[in-house]
Parts: C-alpha cells; structure tokens; sequence
C-alpha cells in the first residue's frame, strides 16, 4: 500500500515507515500533519489516482526534525575577465515519518 502525496510543490512516493525530508514546515519536533493532497493511491482493492486530488484520503505523519541541509555551492566562472564568483546555500528541510494512510 502506497500513496503519491504533493507538499511543497514537490510529489513523493510515500508508504507507511517511510522518513522524507521534505520542504520546511513550521511545526516543532513532535507534531503531527495531516497531508490531504493526494494524488494517487494504491492500497488492497486496486489503484485509485485523483483528479488532481482523492476526496477524503489524507496520510499522517509525525514531525522528528527541523535543520539545514549540506551546503550547494554555486559557482560560476569568469566570461572575460578573472572575476570568479563563488556562493554558498543552505536549504531548511523538514523531516517526517509517516504513520498512517488514513480513508484507503
């Protein structure tokens, strides 16, 4: 069993277990969210997939943290002069674990 949720502008495969990281999410370590933009479900009697969402389906997860990601480093090298640009970036990322698809 196994449902396709959006967050984040993001889709992701998600089954019960399973820990993403996924875009922040103001919650503190501990919470729970509710997704309720399912996209598509795949449980015991067949493949349901919505239009864009499934009325009534949401998955649960708990919150277990809230950091930043390793750094992406942007680097961008000289046209026509020695001018070397280097930048550095940290995304925030939230991390959950799913508990449960709940209304499949």
């Amino acid at each position: 069993m196994y449902a396709i949720i959006e967050t984040g502008g993001k889709q992701f495969k998600v089954k019960v277990g399973d820990v993403l990281k996924i875009e922040k999410i103001d919650l503190e370590p501990g919470n729970e969210i509710m997704f309720d933009r399912v996209l598509l479900f795949q449980g015991n009697e067949g493949l349901k997939i919505g239009s864009p969402y499934i009325e009534g389906l949401k998955v649960k997860a708990e919150v277990i943290e809230t950091a930043k990601d390793k750094k992406v480093v942007v680097y961008r090298p000289p046209s026509k002069k020695a001018i070397h640009k280097l930048k550095g970036h940290k995304q925030w990322y939230t991390k959950v674990k799913i508990k449960e698809i709940m209304g499949g």
